[in-house]
């Protein structure tokens, strides 16, 4: 594993990169039925585009993974195919491998629709949470604080995940939960871009501890209108760092 460059670049922290890993075993599993060869390398794969060690729009040499797997070139492809549906990788006719570069308007319509999906899980949520369901929010929430006091980006994310995964478990939706799934592997590198933006994990902790008082008071109209600025806020820090990388590579 590479070493950890910047705060949105590769990192090296094992433990981020075994979530990722587990993260793209659990939507692959449920979503494809495939050899455990294939969904191995499709794991490892996939987790080293979250993580950011295989950057956008580089090369996935098919004969170099073949030998790094010890596996023929069929494997290999298989496994690129199932990272395609999920939108981490790009396999253009007659040419190599990569991994996605993300379209700004793609990324707008994903925040967008998750936006839109966790407004109806927070009202949901704010009606119905029980002191349980508000422990395990704390838990996660406390877990976001304590990454972003120690600036690790990589700890804010993971915990950033977890807060959301809860609300969707809370809110019992099981038709939501899938959609919401199925985006999940095309934001997680994204998280992470945002996130590490100077002031934004002070920021979300704002709003999700604002988000923890709607749900405290019962206040779904609150709860919804809060959990959408905050994947608005995220989407705006986004295209306010891709615009900025879009000047400089003009420059």
């Amino acid at each position: 594993m590479v070493k950890k460059t910047s705060d949105s670049g590769p990192t090296s922290d094992p433990e981020s990169f075994a979530r990722a890993k587990t993260l793209v075993h659990r939507i692959v599993a449920e979503r494809h039925d495939r050899p455990s060869l294939v969904a191995e390398i499709a794991c490892e794969v996939g987790a080293e585009i979250i993580e950011g060690i295989r950057p956008p729009g580089s090369d996935l040499n098919s004969v170099e993974l073949s030998k790094r797997f010890s596996t023929s070139r069929t494997p290999i492809r298989e496994a690129l195919m199932l990272l395609e549906k999920e939108g981490l990788v790009d396999v253009p006719p007659r040419k190599r491998p990569r991994v996605a570069v993300p379209d700004l308007q793609d990324i707008r319509e994903i925040y967008r629709a998750r936006a839109a999906l966790f407004e109806l899980i927070a009202a949901d949520v704010a009606r119905s949470v029980t002191e349980e369901g508000l422990a395990r929010l704390r838990a996660h929430f406390a877990e976001m604080q304590a990454a972003h006091r120690a600036g690790d980006v990589s700890a804010f994310v993971w915990s950033n995940v977890d807060f959301y995964d809860q609300n969707t478990l809370l809110a019992n939706n099981r038709t939501v939960k899938r959609i919401l799934d199925s985006l999940l592997l095309r934001t997680a590198r994204l998280r992470r871009l945002s996130l590490s933006q100077p002031g934004r994990m002070a920021r979300s902790c704002d709003d999700h501890a604002r988000l923890l008082k709607a749900y405290e008071d019962r206040d779904a109209t609150l709860a919804a209108a809060l959990i959408r600025s905050n994947h608005i806020n995220a989407l705006a820090a986004l295209e306010a760092f891709l615009a900025g990388e879009a000047e400089a590579a003009r420059a």
